[in-house]
């Protein structure tokens, strides 16, 4: 199932896309009008922690929505609503995995290393299709990543890599927006990694039933429709299940985390010259099951 977050009269909703049509399900209209369960989760990330169970409720509720008499009133059509990042917010920072793919890393000037770990905090996340600052009053290396991010889907302190799938909710993607200048000069990568809006995700959240082997995926990246990244997660040096199990021993992993899982090759500072965010591009990132992330900069 793609859910997606979503603004509407300064209210947050969530809900699945309509199959087939550029629309999205108001799950919480449908249960407030009509009662159909006993309880339904209020927020996305309340939901997240019930796990599959959350998506059998989804049915359910649309299921009787579609034996109402005018269904079509519990659609929402996507230009009527304002797109959220499909985790509007994450209970603690966004965690992200460094130096993942070594190619990536051989670009940057480096080799793959022992497990690399960082944050973002949670106001860098933003939303497709959102227009983006390029931050020129404090950047002038601004930078993009396509990855791949797992959503958590229930609370885990070391978790075995056997049991880390069940862990997960789902999957989204995600640019991991850095300003190199600032990394390099703070020396940790939070400050240069952290810029408001330097997160965006989306368009959804896909259920992690909808894609079983998440080590066999493509990521694109386009600036401006010039393919920068094109990666395959099979790459990765660290797996989703190694990410989840090496995390989980010194993090407790909460419903409603996001973990980047790493960029490939292709990122601005990697071209000589480099080829930083400037106003004006647009950048995209797709990666196969979930759909593309559209932001530009200005």
């Amino acid at each position: 199932m793609k859910l997606l977050s979503y603004r509407l009269n300064d209210k947050i909703y969530f809900g699945p896309k309509v199959k087939k049509e550029e629309a999205v399900w108001d799950v919480l209209t449908i249960q407030e009008e009509l009662q159909v369960l006993p309880n339904f989760p209020a927020t996305i990330v309340q939901g997240v922690s019930f796990g599959m169970d959350f998506i059998e409720q989804i049915r359910v509720l649309i299921e009787t929505a579609l034996k109402e008499e005018d269904p079509n009133r519990f659609k929402r059509s996507f230009t009527e609503i304002e797109w959220l990042s499909p985790i509007p917010r994450t209970p603690k920072n966004v965690m992200a995995i460094g130096k993942n793919y070594a190619d990536h890393a051989k670009e940057m000037g480096g080799v793959a290393e022992d497990f690399v770990v960082f944050t973002k905090a949670p106001t860098t996340i933003a939303a497709d299709e959102q227009t983006l600052s390029v931050h020129s009053e404090v950047t002038s290396s601004l930078d993009y990543e396509g990855e791949l991010a797992i959503v958590i889907g229930k609370e885990g302190k070391n978790i075995p890599s056997k049991l880390a799938y069940d862990y997960v909710f789902g999957y989204t993607i995600a640019n991991d927006i850095t300003a190199r200048d600032l990394q390099k000069k703070h020396q940790q990568f939070f400050l240069g990694k952290s810029l408001d809006w330097s997160c965006p995700m989306g368009p959804y959240v896909v259920t992690k039933d909808e894609i079983p082997n998440p080590q066999d995926l493509t990521i694109v990246t386009k600036v401006n429709d010039e393919i920068r990244q094109n990666g395959v997660t099979s790459d990765m040096i660290y797996s989703v299940e190694n990410i989840i199990c090496e995390i989980s021993k010194i993090v407790t992993l909460e419903p409603g985390d996001v973990i980047l899982t790493g960029t490939p090759a292709g990122v601005g500072k990697g071209f000589n010259p480099p080829k930083f965010l400037k106003s004006g591009d647009i950048v995209k990132v797709s990666i196969e099951g979930i759909g593309t992330l559209v932001n530009k900069f200005e």
